[in-house]
């Protein structure tokens, strides 16, 4: 799955709980409905997972039962980034054997890498695996920014062959299309700066708000890439409200709230998370009946 791992909408996927365990079955049925909802890819183990509350072995247990019940209907990417280059080496290399069809790998957060530092890290990684390779910036969470010409460099490694940016400087997504954009697929990493993506040449979205409309954002990335530019607009206009509320906490508060909500899981967060505040949750919950997702 070299070059272009997919178009259109991959789902930042939660990690539904049950008190202290995974609920695997809820996980089982978020796949199910993804996945016939026409969603282009999913994501386990991203930042909407809460990666760092799970254990190494809950770990494996969630990428063994995604990938199984996904049973290659749709690419399947697990979430691996780690602070420490041999962490993440080591869940890169676990992912794969376990089947994984490509790998998202955060930048290193809190030890703040020089440029030369995520060079060597994404490289010493990429060396270990034969499979695609999601470079993930998203500099209001670790600290780092990966700049369009870091990119750019590590775009001659063949595994290192994407880019999901959460990055939403208009200054920086256009540096970024223009020096890498012809190397690598980029994927933006902000729902509300999808629009802005697209036109810059995205090859689509890593949704969080994909948990709760899928085919919906599905339909608004394909319209674009399909031609449609009007009905993308239209499609990113009408939702943007809900993304807004899905945007008023930390991810993935406000999500695992609406799916909460919507009757898909338990709304249980792991610790330092805590639930959505009661305005928040209000105004998430009008947005939801406004549009007819809960009654």
């Amino acid at each position: 799955m070299q070059g272009n791992l997919f178009y259109g909408c991959g789902t930042a996927l939660v990690t539904p709980f049950r008190g202290n365990r995974i609920d695997f079955d809820a996980l089982e049925n978020l796949i199910d409905g993804q996945i016939d909802a026409d969603i282009d890819a999913l994501v386990v183990l991203g930042t909407t997972g809460e990666p760092e509350s799970i254990s190494e072995a809950e770990r494996s247990a969630i990428i063994e039962c995604a990938l199984a019940r996904c049973a290659r209907r749709v690419p399947m990417i697990v979430g691996t980034g780690a602070n420490d280059t041999r962490t993440a080496i080591r869940r890169a290399v676990e992912a794969q054997m376990l089947g994984a069809d490509a790998l998202l790998v955060v930048t290193p957060y809190y030890n703040r890498a020089s440029n030369q530092g995520l060079i060597e890290h994404y490289t010493a990684i990429a060396d270990r695996v034969e499979i695609p390779i999601i470079m993930y910036n998203v500099p209001s969470r670790t600290g780092v920014n990966l700049e369009p010409r870091v990119v750019a460099e590590l775009a001659k490694h063949p595994m290192l062959c994407a880019l999901k940016d959460a990055c939403t400087d208009a200054a920086h997504m256009t540096d970024m299309a223009r020096l890498c954009g012809d190397g690598i697929a980029i994927y933006s990493g902000s729902d509300e700066c999808v629009l802005q993506a697209l036109a810059l040449g995205a090859h689509g979205l890593i949704s969080v708000a994909a948990n709760v409309i899928p085919s919906e954002m599905h339909a608004l990335t394909m319209n674009w890439i399909r031609g449609d530019t009007k009905a993308c607009r239209n499609l990113a206009f009408h939702w943007m409200p809900l993304i807004n509320c899905l945007s008023s906490e930390v991810n993935p508060i406000p999500v695992k709230a609406a799916l909460g909500m919507m009757g898909k899981l338990e709304e249980t967060l792991r610790l330092p998370l805590a639930p959505l505040d009661a305005a928040r949750r209000e105004a998430l919950r009008r947005e939801l009946k406004r549009q007819s997702l809960i009654e």
